[in-house]
């Protein structure tokens, strides 16, 4: 049964960070990309930045680059998004998932975690 458990989300003021961690179990871990995800109120969800198996790293929102970085610890098998200098667009429920290469199109992802809430705001 693969779960996904996101961790690390909260209320931070702008310019803060924030590091989420996405912990998987159930799957062959080493074999799979894992992809970050947001959802802001009333939008669809958008993908974030992907990291493959080879450690590979992909952005899909521009307003991600220089800001955020995502890296793996396959011992643990858990992925990690550090979240700086932080926006009040960032705000939004951020999900991880596996995928077999990494993609922006959530319908390339099958298993989703439960999310977790990042509310940037003063």
């Amino acid at each position: 049964q693969v779960q996904l458990v996101e961790s690390g989300g909260g209320l931070v003021q702008p310019g803060g960070s924030l590091r989420l961690s996405c912990a998987a179990s159930g799957f062959t871990w080493d074999y799979y990309a894992i992809g970050w995800f947001r959802q802001a109120p009333g939008k669809e969800r958008e993908g974030v930045l992907c990291i493959s198996s080879g450690d590979s790293i992909t952005y899909y929102a521009d307003s991600a680059k220089g800001r955020f970085t995502i890296s793996r610890d396959n011992v643990k098998n858990t992925v990690f998004l550090q979240m700086n200098s932080l926006k009040p667009e960032d705000t939004g429920v951020y999900y991880c998932a596996p995928t077999d290469y990494c993609s922006a199109d959530p319908l390339e992802y099958d298993y989703w975690g439960q999310g977790i809430q990042v509310i940037v705001s003063s």
